[in-house]
């Protein structure tokens, strides 16, 4: 690849004035914050900010420089950015001490969905947390808490997956009746199968171990309609987690959750029994198809005395979630206000039983 060629591919720059450019999740456009200029995918093609698909896979296949991989010493996360990009946080453990080196490798992914909730919009979502959550300590969701919000791009593997089987299930059905003083209870036991085949599009696995997967499916789900042909330049202003987790990895998991959900759409169907237990099955899947995408996520590193804490924002919906301490003194009064509470209200019914009684 040329010089020419390899400038074009990673240069993110203002075709007014050159200055740096960055991607503005509420306007779908790079924004130039040196003269103010905006400007579409395709802009910036025609001014060689961007590359093209064809590019793109040519960078992916020849070059290993101009992007940067962040590793934390921490916790080993391996962050991708754009040579521009000065990063020395982690958005994971919150440890400052990251190196900085080349990036080795191919991770360039076929799809993208650009970020559409905003940096605002996530520091909003983290300061409405104490909405519903009467034990969340008073000022745990201050802004000045927040030690880094920053917008990622999490790595996933999408599986299309063809699965059939089926399944042997032990059903129940029990009657009961009396007849004088004797209860009766007559249990009846039925063998019932159930066959079929499903076909599922893009189950999401994680590609990233430091992403949590509880978290990563409570954030779940995005809609894959709205993603685009990846292009780097929608890296720009963002991180870009490597992933760590191989295809043939992500397989399994994305395997049992196919597996998971034939197996429980054929018991939904089995009705008007008391009890149902799958006594044997047996379930194939097919892979169908692989996609390597990255997905947005904003991340929000909270510091609250001495302790650290992660929430996670579904950039494209808005969904936020992550744990949230609980405060001692809040739980205290609340469970004494709980109990006074029911105390008035067994008071009260003992006083209409006394009035009543006279």
């Amino acid at each position: 690849m040329n010089k020419e060629l390899r400038e074009r591919a990673i240069d993110h720059k203002c075709p007014n004035c050159g200055a740096k450019i960055v991607f503005v999740p509420e306007l779908g456009k790079w924004k130039c914050d040196n003269c103010k200029g905006e400007f579409d995918l395709e802009t910036l093609k025609k001014y060689n900010n961007a590359s093209s698909a064809e590019n793109n896979k040519n960078i992916e296949e020849d070059i290993d420089t101009n992007y940067v991989e962040y590793h934390c010493k921490n916790c080993g996360a391996k962050i991708v950015a754009d040579e521009n990009t000065a990063s020395t946080f982690c958005v994971y453990c919150g440890n400052t001490a990251i190196l900085k080196s080349k990036l080795s490798g191919k991770f360039a992914p076929s799809k993208i969905i650009p970020f559409k909730k905003s940096k605002d919009e996530a520091l909003e979502a983290f300061k409405n947390l104490s909405k519903g959550k009467p034990l969340m300590p008073k000022f745990f969701n201050k802004s000045e808490n927040i030690e880094k919000l920053s917008g990622v791009y999490i790595p996933f593997w999408l599986y299309s997956i063809s699965s059939s089987g089926n399944i042997d299930v032990s059903a129940t059905k029990v009657i009961t009746w009396t007849s004088g003083d004797t209860n009766y209870t007559k249990t009846d036991t039925y063998d019932v199968n159930r066959e079929g085949k499903m076909k599922f599009d893009r189950i999401p696995v994680d590609g990233s171990t430091h992403f949590e997967d509880d978290l990563m499916n409570t954030i779940e789900p995005f809609n894959y309609d709205e993603m685009v042909d990846y292009n780097h330049a929608y890296l720009s202003g963002f991180l870009a987690e490597k992933y760590d987790v191989d295809s043939s990895k992500g397989e399994e998991v994305a395997k049992k959750r196919a597996e998971e959900t034939i197996k429980n759409t054929f018991l939904e169907s089995i009705k008007g029994y008391a009890s149902t237990v799958i006594k044997n099955s047996n379930i194939n899947n097919t892979i169908d198809n692989i996609e390597y995408v990255l997905l947005p996520v904003w991340m929000v590193n909270v510091k609250y005395k001495d302790k650290y804490y992660t929430f996670a924002m579904n950039a494209q919906t808005g969904e936020f979630i992550g744990d949230i301490p609980i405060s001692k003194e809040r739980a205290i009064l609340f469970g004494i206000g709980i109990f006074l509470v029911i105390a008035l209200i067994v008071l009260f019914i003992s006083f209409l039983v006394y009035k009543g009684g006279m």
